[in-house]
């Protein structure tokens, strides 16, 4: 068999997570500012004013999600959300539940907000019993106030019409009550606005299907009374396919540079869908899971996959990367993608780590995203905690240039060597504690064939501590790093690495203390044989630094072509980047 090219690219980089000093800005603590709330918060959701203020909107309580005292306030910050004002009751606390607001500002300043307000005081199903956990906030009217002062006082209460379709109908109410929420801002389309929401069935929600409400002059008219409401699609069922599971919920809409629509919703089945329409809402295609621009489905848990469409064309897709099923333990880290269209489909990349916190945490969701001057922030909530987040601008860029970047990362480069003959001794540079620095390690190498536990590259003391990577039984290849108190394991999914050529990349990010692994210029997300691709370490392991050699194949058939060492972790397109350097020049 001839030879061929393998590459491996390891990439790890260690600060404690949880020390004092944390300076990483994805580390959830180091938002920039903390949005004011009663004790719940969720759909912490801005827009900016005329005046450049941010408004947020959100829904509040003294209580937990859906309980008594539940209502949609406002909170207005002149400093780009490091410090709010106190909170400015959008509904009373004491009248019936508002929850879900989304809020739109039209071209001459006037700030709407849409929410599901419980306006026939619903409490019981139909046969006297009472709505379960108190869940009696998804259901009701769709209701908007407005306000002319950025947000300092709002108006009268206005319902929107809501057409009955077929899920309505089976609702225990037999329609008389609809059940409904909405977790998408609403946008302006071609001289309309619109905004998608979610109808169901199954109380309290399941068996969703979406829907968008379209005003047409929404933008120009000031008499509330005047306004125009369709709801699309047309006919009696919303955006759903049944073999996607009886889950089909929180559809978010944004419109497309060719002029159409794009729509993406969560299941319970561990991916996220999405559809498209190319007539303005009336009709639209087949939804799917959503899927990489190299094909693979995109893992998400039953999490809201959020979807943000930047002013520079290009779009965001917050998500959680695995696809443990269930609401809660699964939403941190958050991950984004960028998306890129073609030919009027969204193309999605491979995704970076955007904030993480510790272990324990419930996690984040019900992101916004805002951009004023070139500059990017998310809000997001943990339920009880909603933050301002302020986002590394080259994070995003790398993410929408994942497809075309070809060249080797050079920043933080301490060593480089080709053509390494096996059972090489090399001095090895400097490797800090994994609580102080980072260290990224690229190997490419020939072989015919991945043997168990032969070891490819090995700094390891007497004791074992250090760096070992090695071929497992599975013939994947793995990464060992121990000190004396504690020892980390991780390695590729089954059957990424394969016969011939290989570039495989493990990236132990120490801030966030995660470790992820990188096949071929794919990110692995476990495939059909894990839940997801990465995995948490613990904080305590510090010292890899080993003995001050390092050993090349030290027990491996195959020879080293090039060796690259950084002082520094590499971040997803990075790698991939480096993947892709292989090409460059070749057609």
């Amino acid at each position: 068999m001839k030879k061929t090219a393998f590459v491996i690219l390891f990439c790890f980089a260690v600060v404690g997570i949880y020390a004092q000093g944390n300076c990483d800005w994805r580390f959830i603590d180091n938002a920039v500012g903390i949005i004011p709330d009663e004790n719940y918060a969720d759909q912490p959701y801005v827009v900016v004013a005329k005046n450049k203020d941010w408004i947020c909107v959100l829904t509040t309580g003294p209580g937990t999600e859906s309980q008594v005292g539940q209502h949609m306030v406002a909170a207005i910050s002149s400093d780009h959300g490091k410090t709010w004002s106190q909170l400015i009751n959008i509904e009373e606390s004491d009248a019936p539940p508002s929850s879900w607001g989304i809020p739109y500002i039209t071209p001459y300043g006037r700030i709407y907000v849409f929410y599901t307000f419980n306006g026939d005081s619903i409490k019981s199903y139909p046969n006297g019993e009472p709505v379960v956990r108190n869940h009696n906030t998804e259901l009701g009217w769709y209701c908007y106030k407005y306000s002319d002062d950025n947000g300092r006082t709002w108006s009268n209460r206005y319902r929107i019409p809501m057409r009955k379709t077929t899920v309505d109908f089976i609702n225990p109410w037999n329609g008389e009550v609809q059940l409904f929420w909405g977790i998408s801002k609403p946008f302006s389309h071609e001289k309309s606005m619109y905004f998608s929401f979610t109808k169901m069935g199954i109380h309290p929600q399941d068996m969703g299907e979406g829907f968008l409400y379209k005003s047409d002059n929404i933008n120009t008219e000031k008499d509330p009374s005047k306004l125009h409401w369709e709801l699309l699609p047309e006919g009696n069922t919303g955006i759903s396919f049944t073999p996607l599971g009886v889950t089909q919920e929180e559809h978010n809409v944004v419109p497309l540079n060719n002029g159409g629509l794009y729509c993406m919703y969560r299941t319970s089945e561990g991916y996220p869908a999405n559809s498209y329409s190319a007539d303005n809402g009336k009709n639209w295609s087949t939804p799917e899971y959503a899927t990489y621009a190299d094909g693979r489905v995109i893992k998400n848990p039953r999490a809201c996959p959020r979807v943000f469409k930047a002013s520079n064309g290009k779009y965001l897709l917050w998500h959680h990367n695995n696809n443990i099923k269930g609401y809660t333990g699964h939403r941190n880290p958050v991950w984004i993608s960028g998306g890129i269209e073609v030919k009027g489909k969204i193309k999605w990349s491979q995704p970076e780590v955007l904030i993480y916190g510790s272990q324990d945490i419930r996690g984040m969701s019900y992101p916004d995203l805002i951009e004023e001057n070139g500059n990017y922030w998310i809000t997001e909530t943990q339920k009880t905690v909603a933050r301002v987040h302020l986002i590394n601008k080259d994070l995003l860029e790398g993410l929408w240039n994942q497809g075309t970047a070809k060249n080797v990362t050079t920043k933080g480069l301490v060593l480089e060597k080709d053509n390494i003959p096996s059972k090489t001794d090399l001095a090895s540079p400097e490797l800090p504690d994994l609580e102080q620095g980072s260290v990224s390690i690229e190997i490419l190498f020939d072989s015919d064939e991945l043997k168990p536990n032969q070891v490819i590259l090995d700094n390891a003391d007497e004791s074992g501590n250090g760096i070992r990577i090695k071929v497992t039984p599975q013939r994947t290849v793995g990464l060992s790093l121990q000190d004396a108190e504690q020892k980390v394991f991780w390695d590729t999914e089954p059957g990424m690495v394969t016969e011939g050529k290989n570039h495989v990349i493990f990236i132990v990010d120490g801030q966030a203390n995660l470790i992820t692994s990188v096949v071929n210029g794919k990110l692995c997300d476990g495939g059909r044989y894990r839940l997801q691709g990465w995995s948490w370490f613990s904080p305590d392991i510090k010292n890899i630094k080993g003995n001050k050699h390092l050993k090349i194949a030290p027990s491996f058939d195959g020879s080293v072509k090039k060796l690259r060492i950084y002082n520094r972790y590499l971040t997803t397109s990075e790698a991939i980047g480096n993947y892709h350097s292989l090409t460059k020049g070749k057609k």
